[in-house]
């Protein structure tokens, strides 16, 4: 758990660097200007500074420096540069001249001048940090004095917004920075709320909480839908830090329940992963409803403790007590499942809140097991994303790195200036799980170039050099530039594989449009005859033919080559017998010549279209292969044309009968209004589960079927009494024009989204990969006592909605009575009154 608390320590400070986002200056230390003017004169717009005017010499203004110079780092992160100006004796100006001003910080956004802090409230670094953030958060944090003033906010927020409401016994302490700093943070989020008046605190408490401590409440608010009811509040009942913030705000942005169907040991959810335990309430189907309530009711008495989650014994089998009706599962490693058969929810929150009997509960089954806790990664969570579950099941598996180059801020220029003509950066995150896996990929990489002329591959991690990735303009993770002397950076966008990566980084090697002087030349580079670097590579050759005529669309394909080099082969010629060259392939300059196979096979183009994007899309839409096998990293090209597929399916490679037959189709289509193409389910075993969305079952093999994904999402089967021939398909293609064909099938309309959501990066700070440094500082605080809100528990997002008092009552019984799921009551206790009056 300590390692656990340090990755997550390290994986905040990092956020809370990157959210600002604001470009950082190399140094955070205090910077000095020489005179009011020049500070002025360098203030750039929307950009706030925090200066201190003060002459030369000032003994007075020594421990206020001290401070100040303390927290010009911190502020940095926040974009705010800290500025010691210095008032030479002449000056009588208003920031100089007064006896007053000198004592006073003055916090400007580019000219305007904010506010001004009297030098004695800004006592340290907390009191500093503090007072900024929430000068410069001061539309965004809302600061009240009465109840009223907050149930005003509360009523606006209802069904819209959850609010955060935060009390600090005074200002500038280190609570008041933590509040602040996680509204700098979660400001866009959730509304933030602060208060100093220890009379509203008790206001909105049922007990007498401690005004000495700092307090915050979690308020409930964006899933009531009735003005009169009020926002269920979750009190933080840990001490007010910044870790601890974002912890709770974390908990209550997971659902309140998850209802899972799968094996526990596999579960992983946001509890587990935060150091909290996960409760299961073991359901059948014919108690769902009952053990549902009973869940929900659980949850809210342990959120913030601990996640609660329904598993259908249905859908499930577990080789447990048919009686058991609860599990718990902690987040220590190697730790089994607990099965209980307990009497009613007064038990299993006994279990949560009462360390002592989950410890013996541990205990016990730790001696019956001794011999299976000592295999490693016996019980190991499965992550959610597939990547970072790799990266983490490999985690000691040490990769070959002696081959790259490491860079760092004193090395990276001069490296650059100084070693092979072509250097390659990786430019990646050691906390984060797709750098990882893309580092297992360029280490592969490393060793297929070793030896290769020319090249040079390094890389730098902006875990540890942040201000060298800033200044580079590296905004995500990972990823790969070439540098070449005397020309722009190229960065790479092809998919993470070994084999791309080392096609991107050889064709980048050479110029592109690589200019060819005579028509020996040109002919010989269609034949397949290129310079040593690209010889070891398989990709179609394009040379554009120019005439002195055809000036722009030379220019335009000399920058569509920029736009595209590392991705394709292309040559340019331009000499004056390039009319000559042009017309033994049929077409006149400006033209393209495509040679798909070393010159056997060469296609003239005529270049109709002389903007560079316009280009740059045509190219690509010649470089595809006319019959393609569609694999999954080339499937995305051929989507993005927006045409329907004639796709066969095949058991492994198809008949030579079947694909001349095929390659006949795909030459002939008119103006190439659909794509041609085949999948081979042995090299693509994805086509599977294509095929059994199309049917209910995989039908004879080869099948070759019509699928337009982009208007209707039908599904056409070509006769499978057929044979496979251009004639048969053309007649075929004919009648579903005319409207003769019934579909197979039609796919829904719905948006085909990711399996997974994409990267939220304020959410993922989970401690997935445990490759991180301690970050020093931050030690527990003496816990606060009860809630003052008192409530124990509430719910935030879509996924939580808080059951009625009437509904519950309707429905019978109240909601966490006891535990029905797979085995009854063992034992009756009449606490209706109390239930009901917790709900």
């Amino acid at each position: 758990m300590p390692a656990q608390k340090d990755r997550w320590v390290s994986s905040l400070v990092f956020l809370l660097s990157c959210a600002s986002s604001i470009p950082q200056c190399g140094s955070a230390s205090l910077q000095q200007e020489q005179s009011p003017q020049h500070y002025f004169s360098g203030l750039e717009a929307g950009k706030p500074s925090l200066a201190f005017f003060t002459p030369t010499v000032s003994p007075s203004a020594q421990p206020f420096l001290e401070h100040i110079e303390s927290s010009a780092e911190a502020l940095q992160d926040y974009g705010v540069s800290v500025v010691k100006v210095n008032c030479p004796k002449e000056d009588v100006s208003r920031y100089c001249g007064k006896e007053n001003a000198l004592r006073k910080a003055f916090l400007f956004r580019g000219n305007r001048l904010i506010r001004e802090f009297p030098t004695d409230a800004l006592f340290d670094v907390n009191s500093i940090v503090a007072n900024v953030l929430f000068a410069l958060l001061f539309n965004e944090v809302k600061y009240v004095e009465t109840l009223a003033d907050l149930e005003n906010i509360e009523n606006v927020l209802k069904g819209k917004s959850n609010m955060v409401f935060a009390y600090v016994p005074a200002t500038g302490t280190a609570e008041h920075r933590a509040v602040m700093e996680a509204a700098f943070v979660y400001g866009t989020i959730h509304q933030f709320v602060l208060t100093t008046e220890a009379a509203l605190l008790k206001a909105t408490s049922h007990d007498d909480p401690d005004v000495s401590s700092a307090w915050l409440l979690f308020c409930h608010c964006q899933q009531v839908t009735e003005p009169a009811q009020a926002c269920r509040r979750t009190a933080l009942a840990q001490p007010l830090t910044l870790l601890n913030i974002h912890r709770h705000l974390k908990l209550m942005a997971a659902p309140l329940v998850t209802e899972v169907a799968e094996d526990p040991e596999k579960i992983s959810t946001v509890h587990l992963q935060l150091g909290l335990p996960l409760v299961f309430i073991l359901s059948q189907k014919e108690t769902y409803e009952a053990d549902r309530r009973t869940a929900e009711f659980v949850a809210w008495q342990l959120l913030g403790k601990a996640g609660v989650a329904l598993l259908s014994r249905d859908l499930v089998e577990l080789n447990v007590l048919q009686r058991s009706n609860v599990a718990l599962k902690t987040p220590d490693e190697g730790m089994p499942i607990q099965y209980l058969v307990l009497e009613d929810t007064d038990e299993v929150i006994t279990l949560v809140e009462d360390k002592n009997k989950v410890k013996q509960i541990q205990e016990d089954e730790q001696e019956e097991e001794e011999d299976e806790d000592e295999k490693e990664n016996n019980n190991q969570d499965i992550q959610d994303d597939q990547v970072v579950e790799a990266v983490s099941r490999d985690k000691k598996r040490e990769l070959p790195l002696e081959q790259i180059l490491v860079l760092t801020e004193e090395n990276f220029h001069s490296s650059l200036s100084e070693a092979a003509r072509t250097v390659v950066v990786l430019f990646y995150a050691s906390w984060e799980a797709v750098s990882l896996a893309v580092l297992r990929s360029y280490s592969e990489v490393a060793a297929h170039l070793q030896g290769t002329p020319g090249v040079l591959l390094s890389r730098v991690n902006c875990w540890d050099w942040t201000g060298l990735c800033s200044q580079e303009n590296v905004t995500q993770f990972p990823t790969i530039r070439i540098y070449q002397e005397g020309q722009q950076s190229v960065t790479y966008g092809g998919m993470w594989g070994t084999e791309e990566l080392s096609s991107f980084i050889l064709l980048s090697q050479v110029s592109c449009p690589l200019k060819l002087a005579t028509m020996d030349e040109a002919e010989g580079y269609l034949r397949g005859e290129f310079p040593s670097e690209l010889s070891s590579l398989h990709h179609p050759s394009l040379l554009g033919v120019f005439s002195s005529a055809t000036s722009e669309a030379r220019e335009a394909f000399e920058e569509a080559g920029n736009i595209l080099s590392g991705q394709v082969r292309m040559g340019m010629y331009f000499e004056d017998d390039a009319l000559a060259l042009s017309q033994k392939y049929s077409v006149s300059p400006p033209a393209l010549l495509l040679a798909r196979s070393s010159g056997r096979s060469v296609e003239g183009i005529a270049l109709s279209e002389h903007s560079v994007q316009d280009m740059v899309q045509m190219i690509r839409y010649q470089l595809l292969d006319i019959f393609p096998e569609i694999t999954v990293p080339n499937l995305p090209q051929y989507l993005q044309l927006g045409k329907p597929f004639l796709i066969l399916f095949s058991a492994g490679d198809i008949s030579q009968v079947e694909s001349k037959e095929m390659l006949k189709l795909a030459k002939r289509r008119p103006q190439k209004t659909f794509v041609v193409c085949w999948l081979n389910l042995k090299k693509t075993p994805v086509g599977y589960g294509i095929l059994r969305t199309y049917f209910s079952t995989i039908p004879p093999l080869p099948l070759l079927l019509w699928v337009n994904l982009h208007a209707g999402g039908q599904v056409f089967k070509f006769p499978s009494e057929q044979s496979i021939t251009e004639m048969n398909i053309l007649s075929w293609l004919e009648k579903l024009q005319a409207g003769l064909e019934i579909p197979s099938s039609t796919l829904s309309e719905g948006d085909w989204k990711p399996p997974l959501p994409a990267y939220d990066f304020l959410q993922m700070m989970e401690p997935s990969v445990p490759e991180l440094s301690p970050h020093p500082g931050d030690t527990p605080a003496q816990h606060p006592p009860k809630n003052p809100g008192g409530d124990t528990a509430g719910g935030d997002s879509a996924t939580r909605e808080e059951p009625s008092q009437e509904s519950t009552a309707e429905e019978g019984g109240a909601p966490g009575r006891g535990l029905r799921g797979t085995a009854p009551r063992l034992a009756a206790r009449d606490k209706q009154g109390k239930r009901h009056s917790e709900l």
